[in-house]
Parts: C-alpha cells; sequence; structure tokens
C-alpha cells in the first residue's frame, strides 16, 4: 500500500487551494489574483495552474489572461452525482410529497455556499426534471436553503453573511441580524419558509434532511403560489414536508433522539 509523503500531502493542500480560489461569482481571475488568495508564489502558483490545465481541471482563456475551472471537474462532479445515495433514494419521496401537496418539490444539497438542486417534480406530474446542470440558489432567502444554513456551524452562517445578503424581492431578508433570528425560529419549528423572498408570486415550504450521522446534508420543498401554500395553512404544510422529510431521513440511517 502506497503512503503519502507529508510533501504530497502539502502539494496536494496547495492544489486544493488554487481550485478553492473560483466561485460562481468569479469564474475567471488571473495568475496574481489566484497568488494572491493562496499565499503562493507567483512561479508555484503558475507551475500549479499548469499541472492543472494538463489534466483538464483547468482551462485557459485564448489571451491566457484568465483561468477557470475545467470541464473535467464537471465530469467528475456529474459521476459524484449519479452515484450519490441521496437522489436514488429521494426519488419516491419526492413524487409523494409532489401529490399529497399539489406543489412542486424540489430537492436541494448545500454547497457551502449555495443550495445546488438535485431533483424537482412539477405539481403537474409531468416528467420530472433531474439536474445533469446543477443549478444554485441563494441559501438566504430560499426555503430549502434555510432550512439547510440554519443547521450548520456558525462559521459557515457567518461566510454566507460576509458574502452579501442579496435583495431580491421586497420581503428578503438582507440583514445579518434577521437572518440570525430566522435561523435561529428553524432550528426550534424544525422548518423553514420562503415568504415570496426569492421570486414575487412563490411561497416554499422546506424541512431538513439528516443522514446516518444526524448531520443535515439537504432539504426537501413545496412550492407554489400564495393561493396553495396560503399562510393560514403553513402549519399543515410544514407538517406534510417535516413528516417526508423525516421519513427520508430515516431511510438514510438517521436514528431520532428520543
Amino acid at each position: 500500500m502506497t503512503v503519502e509523503t507529508p510533501a504530497q500531502i502539502k502539494s496536494l493542500g496547495k492544489v486544493l487551494q488554487v481550485l478553492e480560489c473560483f466561485s460562481r461569482s468569479e469564474r475567471g481571475l488571473g495568475l496574481a489574483e489566484i497568488a494572491g488568495r493562496t499565499r503562493l508564489p507567483k512561479a508555484t502558483t503558475h507551475r500549479l495552474l499548469a499541472s492543472l490545465k494538463s489534466i483538464g481541471f483547468i482551462e485557459q482563456d485564448h489571451g491566457g489572461d484568465q483561468y477557470r475551472l475545467g470541464m473535467k471537474l464537471f465530469e467528475l462532479g456529474s459521476v459524484v452525482l449519479a452515484n450519490m445515495e441521496l437522489p436514488r433514494e429521494a426519488q419516491p419521496f419526492v413524487d409523494r410529497l409532489a401529490a399529497m401537496s399539489g406543489a412542486a418539490v424540489h430537492l436541494c444539497v448545500f454547497d457551502g455556499a449555495q443550495a445546488v438542486f438535485i431533483d424537482r417534480r412539477r405539481a403537474d406530474n409531468a416528467t420530472r426534471n433531474t439536474l445533469t446542470l446543477l443549478e444554485g440558489a441563494p441559501v438566504h432567502c430560499t426555503a430549502v436553503g434555510k432550512a439547510m444554513l440554519a443547521f450548520q456551524p456558525a462559521r459557515v452562517v457567518e461566510r454566507v453573511i460576509a458574502a452579501g445578503l442579496t435583495g431580491f424581492t421586497a420581503t428578503t431578508l438582507t440583514t445579518a441580524e434577521r437572518l440570525r433570528e430566522e435561523l435561529a425560529l428553524i432550528r426550534e419549528r424544525g422548518w423553514a419558509i420562503d415568504d415570496e423572498e426569492h421570486e414575487p408570486g412563490t411561497r416554499c415550504i422546506a424541512a431538513p434532511i439528516r443522514n446516518g450521522a444526524g448531520q443535515v446534508i439537504a432539504a426537501i420543498s413545496a412550492s407554489s403560489t400564495p393561493e396553495i401554500i396560503s399562510p393560514d395553512k403553513d402549519e399543515a404544510h410544514a407538517r406534510l414536508v417535516m413528516g417526508i422529510a423525516g421519513e427520508l431521513s430515516r431511510r438514510l440511517g438517521h436514528v431520532p433522539a428520543g
């Protein structure tokens, strides 16, 4: 069995530093920017970028001034998604929630910055939309996002706040104080709501999904118009969504306390 040396592990750490410089909002970066963020010498950064480019993890624009993540990473991410236990196990639960709620259903995971949709089912029972292109949504103003964010470590919450709480509608929570209060309420009652905070005319109720270790790894939601997901029926919809989320969590090995 091959054992990695400290030097090899250190090199892998530098590679990860470079890859983590990129985000959805900053898809292209120059050499100086990457070196500055990793605090690595420019020569070392350039060498790492060249190596990553040779295996398809990094691409370079025609002018050579900007680097971006390569398609090889997307291919590997698609393999990860295809092999995830959650999408396979969740499908009947997603279908059942759509049928019982009469609403669209979304299944999401948290990538550390956004809610990433991995399955969705339309309310009209049309063909499901299992995403091949991972689509992200902000976590501070979506029910699925808040349902996951509420159970993350404080440092993760503060990182999301530091990245900026963009306002999408008049009801979006755009201050750190209001978001922290909302997350505390979600932890207390076990479900989250998007009251037209991300899109006008859309209300959504979500609940967290836990794995065998008790960690919140995903969220599932029912989403529709204010006439269907009406404020006077929030508690009823919340019980339904939490029930489905709880069943799916147990399917994934979670044993509720008590």
